[in-house]
């Protein structure tokens, strides 16, 4: 729009006022009506309502039915800015900046312009430049449209160009901003979902030791049962043996003291003597074999591979493949993940 900010002079007060009503959307001066955001910046209602739709492509109506809600970052500090079901029409009107443009305006349109402040056409000094040539895309003046250069282009008037390109320009900023702040809204979103992760990835690794550890407690647990076992078996095993240790030995003394007395017989020279020694060392080897037969059978022995432990070895093999055969359910939870995500896309 064209207030006639050539009259004004650079550095003057009222370029400084001009500067401060120039919306960062449109690049222009503050339409009616103003709007002014949470975050104190103002906005044209056009450029906020181009911002929200952009922001928020899904907010119109489904079936007759207004999605509340929204919301759309300040172009000028990036502050998100929160919406009711009103969008954009739900944001407060800045009727003090609307009253300063139109005091601008009256002030802007009582000064004159100043000779030498509009651009002139260098083929004809004293033309001003007032008409654009869409064939050679140059503003010129109207005599070179008759007599010069371009009388044999396609002209338009100035305004209307100037007017088209600029809303052109402005549709381009729009766009750029809204997609500045689509992908400001993704970038937040994978921020977010990068903090999940992690977050979840330490979650599940406590799980996981969590369970690695019961697992251990439980094998600790059934390897002391196990052992208790054995130790059960060696003690009864061992006593038993130690039993039979004890009556052989006292079998053995037995024997071993009548062949002492067997030998002191020997040892006599006297025939009378060792008739009489002899003799009783004859009946007592007798009396030793009645009771060493009547005992014979009595004496415990153990049978072959007693002592063997072989009854109590444990197979892991089974244990060993099914650890090894632990893994996650990536297959399932990645499919899943796939399937959603070309929902989205085609969505």
């Amino acid at each position: 729009m064209d207030f006639q900010a050539g009259i004004l002079q650079d550095g003057s007060p009222m370029e400084s006022l001009q500067k401060q009503l120039i919306c960062p959307i449109c690049l222009e001066m503050f339409s009616k009506p103003v709007v002014i955001l949470p975050c104190q910046h103002n906005l044209c209602r056009k450029c906020a309502n181009d911002v929200f739709q952009a922001a928020n492509p899904y907010w119109q109506s489904r079936g007759g039915s207004v999605i509340p809600g929204g919301r759309f970052r300040c172009p000028s500090c990036r502050h998100e800015v929160l919406l009711d079901r009103h969008g954009v029409y739900g944001l407060q009107r800045n009727l003090l900046v609307e009253n300063i443009i139109d005091i601008y305006k009256q002030e802007c349109s009582s000064r004159p312009l100043k000779k030498g402040e509009h651009p002139m056409c260098k083929e004809h000094e004293d033309e001003r430049i007032n008409i654009y040539c869409v064939t050679c895309e140059v503003p010129t003046c109207s005599m070179c449209k008759v007599f010069g250069a371009h009388k044999d282009c396609e002209v338009a008037p100035l305004q209307s160009v100037f007017q088209g390109q600029k809303t052109e320009l402005n549709n381009c900023i729009s766009m750029l901003v809204a997609g500045n702040d689509r992908i400001q809204t993704i970038i937040s979103q994978l921020e977010d979902s990068c903090r999940s992760t992690e977050e979840n990835s330490e979650a599940a690794k406590r799980e996981l030791c969590a369970r690695f550890d019961a697992l251990a407690a439980l094998l600790e647990e059934k390897k002391s049962e196990l052992l208790q076992r054995i130790s059960r078996e060696q003690g009864d095993k061992t006593s038993f043996i130690q039993g039979l240790i004890c009556q052989y030995k006292e079998q053995l003394e037995k024997s071993s003291r009548l062949v002492e007395t067997a030998i002191q017989a020997m040892e006599e020279t006297g025939g009378a003597a060792f008739l009489m020694r002899a003799g009783r060392a004859m009946a007592m080897l007798c009396l030793c074999r009645i009771v060493e037969a009547s005992k014979g059978g009595r004496l415990e022995k153990i049978e072959q591979g007693y002592e063997s432990m072989e009854a109590f070895s444990v197979s892991l093999d089974h244990l060993t493949e099914a650890i090894n055969a632990l893994d996650f359910d990536l297959a399932e939870e990645d499919e899943e993940y796939f399937d959603g995500e070309e929902e989205e896309v085609d969505q």
